[in-house]
C-alpha cells in the first residue's frame, strides 16, 4: 500500500475522534468520513508501519444505517461526526464502543453495560457554546483536526441565542482580526439568562459598549414576539436576556456588565426543584435535560440510605452533590476551580442544603491530605511554600463519586479513594479509554466491576457517558 493509491474497504466501526476504521494489507486504515456498514473507495494519504490514513472517495455500498447529513457544514466543522448515521445506529455504536473498551484496555471479560439512555431532544440541547474566533473575523468552530475556523453561521446542536451572539461578534469584527480569541456563551434554558465570556489577550477590548449593545440586541430578538406587514403573528415561547458579559485575559476573569452569574433551575428525577448559580470559569453539564438521567443514575448506583458520607470529586458546581444530598448524611465535595467552588457553597446555600461542603483545591492533592497520606503546602505571608493543614480531616468514606475531566483520574487521587475504603465508587466518565484505565487499576487494589450504564449526553458526536459502579471486593 502506497500514498496516494485508491483501494476499497468495507468501514467496521469509527474510532474516538469520528474516523472511520478499516483493514486492508494488514493495515489498520483511518479513513475522514463514512460509516460503519459503509463500502467505499478511499484515497491513501500516509502509510506507516501499521496504520493508513486515508481519505473517502466514493461510497460504493451504504451502510443500512446511512442517513443524509443535514449539516451544510459537516465534514469541514469538527463538531458533528455521526451526522450521516441514524440515531438508533449511533446508541448501537457508542453501547458497543464502551463495553469493547473496558474489554480491551480494562481487562473485563463480558463486562455488563445496560441498555444506552438515550436522549429526546436531539437538536439545540447544548447550553454552552465555544466558538473560535478566525484571523478574518470567521466566528464559527475548528476545522477537524486543524485550527482553521470554518465561519458557522447556524449550528443544529447551540440554542438560538448562541448563535444570535455569534451573529453579534461577526458584525462587530466586520472582517478583521481583533484581539478576542474566544467567545463562549451560556444559555440557561429554564431562566433564560444568557453570559457571553470573552477570551482576548487584552484586558481592555477597544469598542466593547458596542458589542454589549449587538449582544443585548441579537439575544433580544430570539425571543422577540411580532406581527409582520402581512398581519402573521410570531413568538416564542421563552424570552432571553444578555445578563452576564465577561472578559477573560491571562487566566483572569472581570465582569464587563450586567451579573458575574446566572441562574439555571432543574427538576431533578424525584421532582425536587433546585436552581444553581453559574458562573465564567465553572464546569456545568452541557445537556441539562440528560444531565438529570445521568445524575439519576450515579444516585441509584450510589445506593444511599440517608446514614453515608459522600465524596463528589471534581465536583464542578456542585451538582451530583446536591442532587444527592437528601438521601446521604454528609457531602464533601473537591474542585480545583474556584469559581466553581464559590458556586458550589452558594448553590447549597440557595437549595436550603446544610449537610454538603466544598473545598478548593486539586482532587488529586486535598484528598490524599485529608486522608493523612499527602502533604499540602500553601504561601505563608513572605511568599515561602510551607506545610498547612488541611480544611477537613477524613479516616475514611461510605460512598465515592468521581466525575473527572477527559483525562480520568490522577493515580494519586485513585490511591487516595481507595485508602477512603468506601462501600461502593460510582465513577461517571466522558471518556470510555480513560474510563477503562482507571477502572483496571481500581479492580486491581480491592474494588469490582458491577455494571456500565452509558448516556447519550452528545447526539449526533462521537462522544458519549458513562456511570460505572464498582464496589468493595
Amino acid at each position: 500500500m502506497n500514498v496516494n493509491d485508491i483501494i476499497e474497504v468495507k468501514i467496521e466501526d469509527l474510532i474516538n475522534d469520528g474516523r472511520g476504521f478499516a483493514r486492508c494489507d494488514g493495515l489498520a486504515v483511518f479513513i475522514a468520513g463514512g460509516v460503519p456498514g459503509d463500502t467505499a473507495t478511499v484515497r491513501v494519504s500516509k502509510v506507516k508501519k501499521n496504520i493508513a490514513e486515508a481519505e473517502l472517495v466514493e461510497i460504493v455500498e451504504p451502510s443500512p444505517d446511512r442517513m443524509e447529513a443535514v449539516c451544510p457544514y459537516f465534514g469541514s466543522c469538527g463538531g458533528c461526526s455521526l451526522q450521516e448515521m441514524d440515531y438508533d445506529a449511533q446508541l448501537k455504536l457508542k453501547e458497543t464502543q464502551i463495553r469493547s473498551k473496558l474489554t480491551r484496555l480494562g481487562g473485563i471479560e463480558e463486562p455488563t453495560v445496560r441498555e444506552i439512555i438515550g436522549a429526546n431532544t436531539l437538536e439545540g440541547y447544548r447550553n454552552k457554546a465555544t466558538f473560535a474566533v478566525g484571523p478574518h473575523g470567521e466566528v464559527g468552530f475548528l476545522k477537524n483536526r486543524s485550527h482553521y475556523v470554518i465561519d458557522v453561521e447556524d449550528c443544529m446542536l447551540q440554542s438560538e441565542p448562541a448563535m444570535a451572539c455569534a451573529a453579534a461578534l461577526r458584525e462587530f469584527l466586520h472582517g478583521k482580526a481583533g484581539c478576542i480569541k474566544q467567545m463562549i456563551v451560556k444559555t440557561a434554558f429554564t431562566t433564560g439568562e444568557i453570559m457571553v465570556v470573552l477570551e482576548s489577550d487584552r484586558k481592555e477590548i477597544p469598542g466593547i459598549e458596542r458589542l454589549a449593545e449587538l449582544l443585548d440586541e441579537q439575544v433580544y430578538n430570539v425571543g422577540y414576539d411580532y406581527t409582520d406587514e402581512s398581519g402573521d403573528h410570531f413568538s416564542t415561547d421563552m424570552t432571553y436576556s444578555l445578563e452576564s458579559l465577561n472578559v477573560i485575559c491571562n487566566g483572569k476573569c472581570r465582569t464587563v456588565a450586567g451579573k458575574p452569574t446566572i441562574i439555571e433551575k432543574i427538576t431533578s428525577a424525584d421532582g425536587k426543584d433546585l436552581q444553581f448559580e453559574i458562573s465564567p470559569q465553572s464546569f456545568y453539564q452541557v445537556n441539562p435535560e440528560q444531565m438529570v438521567k445521568l445524575y439519576s443514575k450515579a444516585i441509584e448506583y450510589a445506593g444511599l440510605t440517608g446514614d453515608e458520607t459522600l465524596l463528589d470529586l471534581y465536583c464542578g458546581v456542585g451538582t451530583i452533590g446536591i442532587f444527592a444530598a437528601d438521601k446521604a448524611k454528609s457531602v464533601i465535595g473537591i474542585e480545583s476551580v474556584k469559581p466553581a467552588v464559590l458556586d458550589a457553597n452558594r448553590n447549597s446555600v440557595i437549595n436550603g442544603i446544610i449537610n454538603t461542603r466544598y473545598i478548593c483545591g486539586k482532587a488529586e492533592e486535598e484528598l490524599p491530605g485529608m486522608m493523612g497520606i499527602g502533604k499540602l503546602y500553601k504561601y505563608n505571608e513572605v511568599n515561602e511554600i510551607v506545610e498547612r493543614e488541611p480544611e477537613i480531616r477524613l479516616s475514611k468514606a461510605d460512598v465515592a463519586i468521581v466525575d473527572p475531566p477527559r483525562a480520568g483520574c490522577d493515580e494519586a487521587l485513585l490511591n487516595a479513594v481507595v485508602t477512603a475504603e468506601p462501600k461502593r465508587i460510582v465513577y461517571v466518565s466522558c471518556d470510555p479509554g480513560t474510563l477503562a484505565r482507571d477502572i483496571k487499576y481500581l479492580e486491581s487494589n480491592g474494588y469490582r466491576f458491577e455494571e456500565a450504564t452509558p448516556v447519550d449526553m452528545f447526539p449526533w458526536t462521537n462522544h458519549v457517558e458513562t456511570v460505572v459502579l464498582l464496589s468493595r471486593a
